[in-house]
């Protein structure tokens, strides 16, 4: 099955029609993956392997604006205010997904995007920069499409993408169905206002291996990943148990260990990927230091050398002693 399979299963008709306004435009915040997603079943569909688990961080993430054009015979694509050319990876992932849209191309629009997150840089620019692209199109052609089919159609740009429509804690179904219809975000009903998230980041250079290429190397070489869908599926339902009773360090040790098994299968494929610096480890034993003497603080790490710390609000003094250069974010304070 294509994406363009998937387009026409969701809107059956009314593709043909020309855009009604001239401009759309939305926001999407990125997402930290506490149990990560890491492997496709459909590389095609971005359906994943397994069902994840994240934390969106709402002063964090891209705001998409999508012009009509009148004059074009092509896409404009921007990237916090300087244009992309059009054969660069990032405008043609873009112009392809507008293509779902588009059958005729008898349109075409600007993309405006700016990001308040380094891009390539493991910090899920492209689940927020899609997910805001999926609504600003909803904005631009009145579709007044659900959560869920926005989570669908936002997944087809990017995986992680699915969750990064909803702000706090988002549950990702890996589903089923080879048509990925039951495959789309959830947001839980969990609020925690104490719950913070400190960014540390070691590098904001673009990594050398894309998430994309470094997870199909995992699934196609690495020993240990067998074992990953059953620490997943473990480490979920953990995770949405700690969740339910705000037990912060049984979150917390259960994402750090879900973050490490992810870069342990990434480790061991060939040739081998490693997004880890010095700076990196570096900041890895300072947290397990501390914590040994009695802070309640964690890490995860996504694809790329960044951390993400997690503590709690009334810890965040002592957190910064350590680490006074970290962001602290509080996703459950939502930005004005």
């Amino acid at each position: 099955m294509k994406k363009s399979d998937v387009v026409h299963v969701l809107f059956r008709s009314g593709l043909d029609k020309m855009p009604p306004r001239e401009t759309g435009e939305a926001f999407a915040p990125t997402n930290i993956a506490l149990c990560k997603y890491w492997g496709k079943r459909d590389a095609e569909l971005n359906l994943p392997m397994t069902s994840s688990l994240s934390i969106s961080l709402d002063q964090k993430g891209a705001t998409t604006k999508l012009s009509l054009l009148h004059d074009k015979p092509h896409d404009v694509i921007t990237l916090n205010g300087k244009e992309v050319a059009l054969d660069k990876p990032f405008a043609k992932r873009i112009t392809a997904y507008l293509d779902l849209f588009r059958p005729q191309k008898n349109w075409h629009l600007q993309v405006d995007t700016t990001l308040t997150i380094p891009v390539s840089a493991g910090l899920a620019s492209s689940a927020s920069g899609f997910a805001s692209l999926a609504l600003a199109l909803n904005d631009l052609f009145d579709w007044n499409c659900s959560k869920r089919n926005l989570s669908i159609l936002a997944r087809l740009g990017s995986g992680s993408a699915t969750r990064s429509l909803w702000h706090g804690f988002v549950e990702w179904n890996a589903g089923v169905q080879p048509d990925g219809m039951d495959s789309y975000g959830e947001p839980l009903t969990v609020e925690w206002p104490e719950f913070c998230i400190g960014i540390l980041m070691v590098s904001d250079r673009e990594k050398k291996v894309s998430s994309r290429e470094a997870m199909q190397r995992t699934m196609d070489s690495s020993m240990l990943y067998g074992n990953w869908p059953k620490k997943v599926a473990t480490d979920l339902v953990i995770l949405k148990q700690s969740l339910k009773v705000r037990n912060f360090s049984l979150l917390g040790g259960v994402a750090e260990s879900n973050a490490l098994a992810m870069h342990a299968t990434m480790l061991s494929s060939w040739p081998p990927i490693c997004y880890f610096l010095p700076e990196t480890v570096q900041a890895m034993h300072k947290v397990w230091e501390v914590r040994g003497k009695g802070l309640e603080l964690y890490f995860t790490q996504d694809a790329g050398p960044n951390l993400k710390l997690m503590f709690l609000e009334k810890d965040i003094g002592k957190v910064k002693v350590h680490f006074p250069l970290m962001e602290v974010i509080k996703p459950f304070v939502l930005s004005s």
